[in-house]
């Protein structure tokens, strides 16, 4: 991809990210990502409906009429963006990638971050951590994550979700708002990720594509597995092997489900053909 065709992609994925962080997002971000807690900001005359409470009696006592304390949330927080991009995320049948949406929906979280004022940072990782960003605030920093989920080569084609949390744990060493991106084609991640939700706040969100579910019934296929390279020749006219496969498929879905409730973490799930908007209102507004 040259430099004026990225620019290029950079700025489409920018107008329609930041208009639905602007106006959809912002807000509901806002409410479901509290701050630290609320940290004294200024005193001011007593007004009718003020918690009494917040009197200070101090002030009060100086000038022989009711003051209160005024509070502000204490938002300082930082996003992290963990993103798989490993072979998989390559697959896509409903006119895009898994790869695509991904990185409208890290985009969309970006400035939903940056209108809160919150620092955001991105790990890409495949089956190693292929780059790291640390955490800044601004604009300028989240167009050159865009960039680079629209234009960076991976080295590696496995996913190890297990290996990135334990890196996860070794850079953020105060808590975080963290994304997991992914197919969650991968396994035994259980442990490492139960460590890292007593930590963090964690949310999975797993991509995939309506023609993974099942394999259709087209005879003898040849079948290439993208993560390992291995081309094999596949029965897909045999009804057990088809049954094999949908079997498989739905215990890989019930372990990221259920290892993600067990640690306390939540989880979005997104078909390509499913809007990613309404996903992810929806789970802020639970939350919220």
């Amino acid at each position: 991809m040259d430099t004026k065709e990225l620019l290029k992609k950079v700025r489409k994925i920018e107008i329609k990210t930041r208009r639905l962080s602007d106006h959809m997002f912002g807000g509901e971000y806002h409410s479901t990502f509290k701050g630290r807690g609320m940290t004294f900001s200024e005193v001011r005359q007593y007004q009718f409906g003020d918690d009494v409470r917040n009197i200070d009696w101090n002030v009060t006592a100086r000038y022989s009429e009711p003051f209160v304390k005024v509070f502000e949330e204490e938002r300082e927080l930082t996003m992290m963006l963990m993103v798989d991009v490993s072979a998989s995320e390559m697959f896509g049948t409903h006119n895009q990638f898994k790869k695509d949406v991904i990185t409208e929906i890290a985009a969309t979280l970006a400035f939903s971050a940056t209108q809160n004022n919150d620092k955001i940072g991105l790990m890409l990782f495949t089956d190693k951590i292929e780059l790291y960003i640390p955490p800044k605030k601004g604009r300028s920093h989240v167009l050159r994550i865009i960039r680079e989920l629209l234009e960076f080569q991976p080295s590696g084609k496995r996913t190890d979700i297990t290996g990135a949390l334990k890196y996860l744990s070794n850079v953020m060493k105060k808590k975080a708002i963290v994304f997991v991106l992914s197919d969650f084609v991968a396994e035994d991640y259980q442990h490492t990720l139960k460590i890292a939700a007593g930590r963090h706040d964690v949310t999975g969100i797993r991509i995939y594509d309506r023609h993974e579910e099942q394999i259709p019934n087209l005879g003898l296929v040849q079948m290439l597995d993208e993560e390992s390279g291995e081309s094999i020749t596949v029965n897909t006219g045999s009804k057990s092997v088809r049954n094999s496969y949908a079997e498989h498929y739905r215990n890989r879905v019930a372990y990221f489900q259920e290892s993600f409730t067990l640690s306390g973490a939540g989880t979005i799930e997104n078909r390509l053909d499913e809007s990613y908007v309404k996903k992810l209102l929806g789970y802020f507004k639970r939350r919220a």
